[in-house]
């Protein structure tokens, strides 16, 4: 009964990304493009220095909501052995009596984990949802009128973001309908969770490295107990080998160990860098031009890290190399470049005098 409900909703699935792929092909660009934006590499190195250094709290809650909400994304993906459409197509016995629809893969479709629930729409539902909140939290107007208008165009520009992000995902058939909409509602609960939390903005570095260590933990030694009882969850791997048309478009970071460990390095470097001499030192200064400084400059410097792509030749020195940079982008933009901002600026303001 259950696997009969079951292809029936990865049929329809099929069916929808059949259909847009052939009557908004022109969109394909586009949907291209959301899925790309709806990377949660983007919330690191845009969106995060971009809103610490305006109000760090917002930062603080944003790298909290996407590490949190990845990591259990990886465990239900783990745990709920969802297909994907681009292979389960190739696979299933739902279309024996019937020719199957010819599916369109594009660079971004042949992603290695389990499809459920999908990765892109529960990052992209968290991390919106918390501007929208935290964007809300601090309007200071008070006419209603304007903020009941404000609050009505966030929400429903939110809306039309996932909406975006879910058409994208079922599109380049990396996922079922259902897939993302189950994104979309953990994601948003992920947040919700987080709105209510106060502790995340005080943790010391020791409850930072010990959330970290245990997390990693976690999710390896799940790993390691599944396979000892002869469940391998990287069954998804070998299909995503088999049935992609491009090996090069069959990515290692995008299998599970990687983003544990890039998710992993984010927070740890995040610890680091709100506990680093250098933040504790720059912290008070709140001038508008410091900020200004500090947001230009870690938006290009990190544009310029982004580039840098380990090896992919060494799993393991690709996987240690991931957690590296990782850790690197919250340490630089919380510590290292507000302290070079101020330092700069203050020998200006002293040549000046």
């Amino acid at each position: 009964m259950f696997s009969a409900v079951m292809d029936a909703l990865q049929g329809f699935g099929v069916s929808s990304t059949y259909y847009l792929q052939t009557n908004y092909k022109d969109a394909q660009g586009l949907f291209l493009w959301v899925s790309w934006a709806a990377d949660l590499r983007n919330t690191f190195f845009i969106f995060f220095p971009l809103w610490f250094h305006l109000r760090a709290s917002v930062g603080i809650k944003l790298i909290w909501v996407a590490v949190i909400g990845d990591w259990l994304n990886l465990v239900f993906k783990w745990i709920l052995f969802g297909e994907r459409p681009y292979w389960w197509v190739h696979e299933t016995a739902y279309y024996a009596n019937a020719v199957p629809p010819h599916i369109e893969q594009y660079p971004m479709t042949c992603e290695t984990g389990p499809g459920s629930p999908s990765g892109h729409a529960m990052g992209a539902a968290g991390v919106y949802y918390t501007l929208v909140t935290s964007i809300l939290a601090v309007m200071t107007s008070k006419k209603q009128g304007t903020y009941r208008s404000g609050c009505a165009l966030l929400w429903t520009l939110f809306c039309g973001v996932q909406v975006c992000v879910c058409l994208s995902r079922v599109f380049i058939a990396a996922h079922f309908p259902h897939q993302v909409i189950a994104g979309v509602i953990t994601g948003m609960i992920v947040a919700e969770a987080f709105n209510r939390t106060q502790w995340i903005y005080s943790a010391s570095m020791k409850k930072y490295f010990y959330t970290t260590l245990f997390l990693t933990s976690f999710a390896v030694g799940f790993y390691v107990l599944l396979k000892a009882l002869g469940v391998d969850l990287l069954w998804t791997l070998e299909k995503a080998q088999k049935w992609c048309i491009r090996p090069e478009w069959v990515h290692l970071d995008t299998t599970p160990f990687a983003s544990l460990l890039r998710n992993m390095g984010t927070l740890f470097g995040l610890g680091l860098g709100l506990h680093s001499p250098l933040y504790t030192e720059t912290k008070k200064s709140s001038s508008p031009l410091v900020k200004a400084g500090c947001i230009i400059s870690s938006l290009l410097l990190l544009h310029l890290f982004d580039s840098f792509k380990p090896p992919t030749h060494t799993a393991a020195l690709f996987y240690l190399l991931s957690f590296c940079k990782s850790a690197t982008v919250p340490l630089v933009t919380v510590s290292l470049i507000p302290y070079c901002v101020n330092r700069s600026l203050s020998q200006d303001s002293k040549k000046g005098v």
